[in-house]
Parts: C-alpha cells; structure tokens; sequence
C-alpha cells in the first residue's frame, strides 16, 4: 500500500485527486490533510511522518494583493520542506507548478521559485521530486472566476446570466480526468525532474462558449442529448452538467400525451448512440448505488412510484427525488455522485435506463458506493 497525502485535498484538483486514488484501494491509502496543518508544526510533521509520497498543491491563485499570492506560495512551500528536513522524509514529492511560470507574473513567478526550493532539496536529500508544469484545466465542480473560464461560463450559463469573452485568445486545456491519470502514474517514477504536462485540447474561447451555448439549448432547456464529435465535447458536456442545481432542475416531467387509446411519452432525443433498457423492479426493492466518472446516464420512471437518490462522493447530503407513473419524469445522474432507484409503491416499478456506453466489463466505469 502506497500512504498517499495531498495538501489542497479540498480544491479542485486535489479533490478529484483524492477521489481517483481510493477508487484503487487496493494500492494507495489517502492520508487526511488539514491546511491549518501549515501553522502547526507537530500535526504537520505527524502527516509528513505517514506518508511514502506527498502531493503538494495547495496555494493561492487569486487576490487583491500580489504579495499576499506571492508570500502565500512560497510560504507553504517553505514549511513543507521544513518539516522533511525535521522528520527525515526522503519519499516522493509532485509539485503542482502552472503555465504560468512563463509569463512572468506574481502567481507565476512564485510557483516556479516554490518548485526550485523542492528540486534542491530533493538533490540535497537524496529524496524524488517532480515539479509539474500543468497547463489550463477544466472539469467537473471547478470553482467559477478561480479555476477556469470554462467554471465561469458553465456558472453563468445555468444561472441564466450572460457569459462575456473579453480576449478571445486559444486555450491549450487538459480535462481533469486526463490530468490525474497523469499524476498518478508519475507516483511510481523514481527520479528528480520537472516536467511539462502536454496539454490534450486547444480552442479559442468563442468555440468553448459556442458549444456551451448549443449544450443549454439542447440539453438543459429541452432535455436532449447532443452529439459529440469528440472526446472533449462529452468532457466539455460532463463538465458543464456539474454546475446545475440539483435541488431544482430534477425531475423533468415528460409530456404526457393522453387519448382515448391511452398515452404516449417520447422518452429520450438523442444524438447520439448508447444502450437503452427496462426492468422492473419489486416493492421495497432498491436498485443501483453505484456512481460513474465519465458516463451520462438517464432513469426515466414510466409506471409505479419511485424513489432516486443521489449524493455526491464525498459528502453526506443527499437529494431525494420522487417520481410517479402518472406523471412520467426523468432524472439524470451526474458524474461522481453515486445513485440508486427504491420502489417505495405497491405494484412494481417500471422504469427505462439509457446510458451513453454499451456496457464494458473490462472498463465499466461503475463504482458501487451506498448513497
């Protein structure tokens, strides 16, 4: 077992992080982490003392004062290496730098010297060290007008306010997902060197904001799913499903066209392909508490009564939602919040399933976890 600890573990990176490396526990152990560690000498060195590889991201991207981002950075930086030098910690280090050393800015600037005190203490003390020079990211739960454009327009976009460019410059993005993968391999590579993570995206911003634009038409106000020509439209897609309000968009009611024959619902609109099921469901019978990390999957309740929870991983508030056959409705599940269907009726529950992916038992991408 290899005792992993992230200092930022709350962030946005350090969260997906965090998640990832338990989805393996098998292999990695997450060691807590608490930032206000940082000013207590003894609870810091006990985390360092638990761990074979640290993490470091913690810092401060934004502020009114420059130097406060400066300070910050390198302080942070300095206390950690402090505490390998009392404890002895001669394991893995991965720094997380930015493209922005190479602009020669205040963030920059303190990044790239904060990275230059772990690469000399790494040769000092014979320890690993990887300084990481990460480019733009984007992905689920990322916090608007901090990490990202694409967190700000996905932000305004479900809020109803109007996402304005103010440079249209081309972004070289990595998504998330791409980004952790990436970092958790380097775990195991056992050497003192900075690397330039390559990015796996670029577009200028109006095509971000454009394809944002057609997904709130089509999907957030009509309900359809949109075609994805490439992996990083269902990135883009998946990213943006993250910031809609789940006590209030979910469930959508179908309509319910009703005549003397009986009634008749359209179910879904899709663009795109996948795989579409039914079962029913026995009184008092759950189904499901399992969550995904890339998949778009749609519970659409057709007969009986039903109740869909959702909670994301990690936290312990829980959306309920309940659904009837008399008013047929759907809910969607969002990425890394783990879902399940009960039959809270007296006749069985009848309910159709469509997922974006045929079913891949060698890559399910399905993580049972109780909601």
């Amino acid at each position: 077992m290899i005792k992993v600890g992230v200092t930022g573990s709350n962030g946005f990176i350090g969260w997906h992080l965090c998640q990832t490396l338990r989805l393996d526990s098998n292999k990695y152990v997450v060691i807590e982490f608490n930032r206000e560690w940082f000013n207590e000498d003894k609870k810091l060195d006990i985390f360092v003392s638990k761990c074979d590889v640290i993490i470091h991201l913690a810092g401060l991207n934004r502020h009114s004062e420059d130097e406060v981002i400066y300070n910050t950075n390198i302080g942070l930086a300095e206390k950690l290496i402090e505490s390998f030098n009392r404890t002895g910690f001669k394991g893995q280090v991965l720094f997380s730098s930015s493209i922005q050393e190479e602009r020669n800015n205040i963030f920059g600037n303190s990044k790239k010297l904060a990275k230059e005190l772990f690469y000399n203490w790494a040769i000092n003390a014979e320890a690993n060290f990887k300084g990481l020079l990460i480019p733009n990211v984007f992905g689920a739960f990322g916090k608007p007008f901090y990490n990202s454009v694409v967190s700000t327009f996905c932000h305004q976009l479900v809020n109803n306010e109007t996402p304005k460019i103010e440079n249209d410059v081309t972004l070289n993005l990595i998504y998330i997902n791409d980004l952790i993968k990436v970092v958790i391999d380097l775990i195991d590579v056992k050497t003192i060197e900075n690397i330039n993570i390559s990015y796996t995206d670029s577009y200028k911003v109006s095509e971000i904001l454009e394809l944002l634009l057609a997904f709130k038409l089509k999907y957030y106000e009509k309900g359809q799913i949109p075609n994805f020509n490439k992996k990083f439209e269902l990135n883009l897609f998946n990213t943006f499903r993250s910031y809609f309000d789940l006590n209030g968009h979910f469930p959508i009611k179908y309509t319910n066209n009703i005549d003397d024959r009986g009634n008749f619902v359209e179910v879904i609109k899709l663009e795109i392909g996948g795989q579409v099921s039914f079962s029913t469901t026995k009184k008092g019978i759950t189904r499901g508490n399992h969550f995904h990390t890339r998949k778009v999957e749609r519970f659409s309740v057709i007969k009986g009564e039903a109740l869909i929870q959702l909670r994301k991983v990690g936290d312990i508030d829980t959306f309920d939602y309940y659904l009837s056959g008399a008013e047929p409705a759907y809910v969607d599940m969002p990425i890394w919040y783990t879902h399940n269907i009960k039959n809270i009726g007296k006749e069985d529950l009848y309910t159709v399933f469509w997922i974006n992916e045929f079913y891949n038992p060698n890559d399910p991408d399905t993580y049972f976890e109780i909601v």
